[in-house]
C-alpha cells in the first residue's frame, strides 16, 4: 500500500483558491507534471485539494474534452456558467460537469467571509465530441454513492468505466473494494489495510478494507472493466 500526504506536497493555487495538487497525470500535464505527484487511475487524471480564500473565485474560464466534478467539504460555492448557471453547491454535495466537444465556461464563487474547501478531481472522457452535460448529487452519510461512471444505457451518472464514489462512512462502520483503487480522505480518520490513515492521505492499493474511527469523507476511484 502507498500513501501521499497532503500536506507534503506543495501548496499554490490560482485566482482566489490555494492548493494541494496530488495527482497531476503525465497524460494530461505533459512535462509540467509535478514529480511528487501521482499519475491517476483509468482515465482519472487531476486530483486537487482546495479552499477558495473569503469570497474568492476561480474567474471565468473554459474547458473542453474533460469532465470536472467538485466534491464539496465545508462550506459553499456558488456555480455560475453555460451549465446551471446559478446553482448553489452545499457541504457535502457533489458538482459534475462534463465539458465535451461542446465545451462549458464556468466561475466557481465562496460567497462567504470564511475559507471553503473543495475537491476538484478531472477525467478525460472516453469519446470525444459528447454534448456537455450537467449533474448535482446530495450523497447521505453512512454509505458511498455513485456520482461518476458507469454504462452508457442509464442516466444515473456520466458514463465511463472510470467510477468515482463519494460518501461519508460512520464510525464504526466497514467499507471494502476487491479490486485496484485510490482513495482520498476528506476528513475523518480509520485504519485501511491495517494501517491508520487521516484527512489529507491518498491511498493506492490493490484492495480496500476500511474501518472508520470517525464519521470519515471518502473518495474512491476504481476502473470497471
Amino acid at each position: 500500500m502507498e500513501i501521499l500526504h497532503r500536506d507534503d506536497m506543495p501548496r499554490g493555487g490560482f485566482a482566489g483558491l490555494r492548493e494541494h495538487r496530488l495527482v497531476t497525470d503525465a497524460r494530461l500535464f505533459g512535462e509540467d507534471k509535478s514529480s511528487k505527484a501521482w499519475q491517476g487511475m483509468g482515465n482519472f487524471v487531476y486530483l486537487a485539494d482546495a479552499k477558495f480564500l473569503p469570497k474568492g473565485e476561480t474567474k471565468l474560464h473554459s474547458h473542453q474534452e474533460i469532465d470536472v466534478i467538485s466534491v464539496m467539504v465545508e462550506g459553499s460555492i456558488m456555480h455560475e456558467g453555460s451549465l446551471e448557471h446559478g446553482q448553489t453547491l452545499k457541504s457535502h454535495q457533489v458538482q459534475v460537469q462534463r465539458a465535451g466537444g461542446q465545451g462549458f465556461a464556468h466561475n466557481e464563487i465562496n460567497p462567504d467571509e470564511v475559507e471553503n474547501r473543495m475537491i476538484q478531481l478531472w477525467v478525460l472522457p472516453e469519446q470525444s465530441g459528447q454534448t456537455a452535460q450537467y449533474k448535482l448529487y446530495s450523497p447521505k452519510n453512512g454509505e458511498l454513492m455513485r456520482i461518476y461512471g458507469g454504462e452508457k444505457n442509464q442516466d444515473e451518472t456520466l458514463d465511463s468505466h472510470t467510477i468515482i464514489d463519494v460518501g461519508i462512512i460512520l464510525a464504526g462502520d466497514k467499507l471494502s473494494l476487491n479490486t485496484p483503487f485510490l482513495a482520498y480522505i476528506t476528513r475523518g480518520s480509520g485504519v485501511l489495510n491495517g494501517e491508520l490513515v487521516k484527512e489529507g492521505d491518498l491511498i493506492r492499493d490493490n484492495k480496500l478494507d476500511f474501518y472508520a474511527n470517525d464519521d470519515t469523507q471518502l473518495i474512491a476511484i476504481h476502473v470497471q472493466p
